[in-house]
């Protein structure tokens, strides 16, 4: 474990602010931590910005911060317990299980489409519009206006990254207003004529007590599933194939063998994290390690370097595509009341997209290597060019 050793946002010729973040790179303390209590995704269920040593956000970025505050992503107990409650009890198992034929559908138009033009950027033609349509058409939002969506949510994550600037922070505070504008439209059509959809489930669900979600809390959960919802799949997608590539033999196997598929995502996950880091802060004094960390401290869980970890994992910087499931115990989506609601549809996204590309397009390959956005929290490429 270190501290400050990540780098933040650039000042200016080269130069980096510090995170001032105590970095927890192993997969023990990366797993306790994520379900720890003495750690929060916030502090504001029990101390003011003052109180714990932090100077308040300034007012202009108050849109991002109602919208990111409201969701269960950055909540705590009991505000995190009651509307994750909720939420569970529309985006149901079932409901997932529901979205089988939508994702085979949406998937089998893109990837038909991508394998008839010979090929192209899989990133922005298969990788991306997959998970954004299957969460717009599950939200109910009209194909009309989807292509607004993915826009909003880059923007809206540029806000994810370690030390976001003032340029950075006015595109997120903008896609939040217009964002939530749209919602909060979408919410009251539902009120007033329910549909099939998810956003009609979040305005019908009530807990034993009748309590139920806010209007905001609906918007924030709306949003938190389409940027949680889909950037775990668009760059274990691209990331993957970029992966597979670089290791001919492993998908050699993988083509020969549909049935490694489900392990080999699991893998995919593992090997080259989607996620690399999520952020807690220390809410009471805690020891790591053998060191002391002090209330008001921030730590930064490397879940790529947890990972990687020997301790946990046979050749943790092999890919294998073998890798028996069972004993792969990644934690690409998290731990404890903060792990990922989306697993279940994400993975069922990866396999249907995997598995259409390497059964529709058999000899695919790799054109020029991709670069890599320049961000340290969400680890995804500019593009992926291959020919079919």
């Amino acid at each position: 474990m270190s501290r400050a050793s990540a780098r933040g946002a650039s000042t200016g010729g080269g130069h980096y602010t510090p995170t001032n973040q105590w970095l927890i790179p192993h997969h023990a303390d990366v797993s306790a931590l994520l379900r720890d209590r003495r750690l929060g995704r916030t502090y504001l269920h029990r101390f003011t910005h003052e109180e714990f040593g932090r100077t308040p956000p300034p007012p202009s970025h108050e849109p991002f911060h109602t919208l990111n505050d409201h969701g269960i992503l950055d909540l705590e107990a009991p505000d995190h317990t009651r509307i994750r409650r909720l939420v569970a009890k529309a985006f149901t198992p079932r409901r997932v299980e529901e979205l089988g034929p939508v994702v085979e559908r949406i998937a089998h138009r893109l990837v038909g489409d991508f394998v008839a033009a010979g090929g192209g950027d899989l990133l922005a033609e298969v990788a991306e519009p997959l998970p954004v349509a299957v969460i717009a058409e599950m939200l109910g939002i009209p194909e009309t206006d989807r292509h607004l969506l993915r826009p909003w949510s880059a923007d809206i994550c540029g806000m994810y990254e370690l030390n976001p600037d003032e340029e950075t922070a006015t595109r997120a505070v903008r896609a939040s207003v217009e964002f939530s504008a749209y919602l909060r439209e979408l919410i009251r059509a539902r009120r007033r004529t329910p549909a099939p959809d998810l956003v009609s489930a979040l305005i019908a669900v009530h807990d034993t007590d009748g309590t139920t979600l806010t209007e905001q809390e609906m918007i924030s959960t709306c949003v938190l599933l389409l940027n949680a919802g889909h950037e775990a799949t668009v760059n274990t997608t691209a990331n993957g194939w970029w992966t597979l590539f670089r290791h001919p033999e492993q998908l050699a196997l993988l083509r020969a063998d549909p049935a490694l598929l489900p392990g080999a995502i699991e893998e995919l996950l593992r090997y080259d994290t989607p996620l690399q880091l999520f952020e807690r802060w220390v809410l009471d004094d805690i020891e790591v390690g053998g060191t002391l960390l002090p209330r008001g401290s921030e730590v930064a869980l490397l879940f790529g370097s947890a990972n990687r970890d020997p301790a946990v994992f046979e050749d943790p910087d092999t890919f294998d595509v073998r890798r028996p499931p069972a004993t792969n115990r990644h934690v690409s989506f998290g731990a404890g009341i903060h792990y990922c609601l989306g697993a279940p549809l994400a993975r069922l996204e990866l396999a249907v997209s995997f598995g259409l590309l390497l059964r529709e397009a058999p000899d695919m390959r790799l054109l020029t290597e991709p670069r890599w956005k320049p961000g340290y929290v969400i680890r995804g490429l500019t593009a992926l060019q291959v020919e079919v």
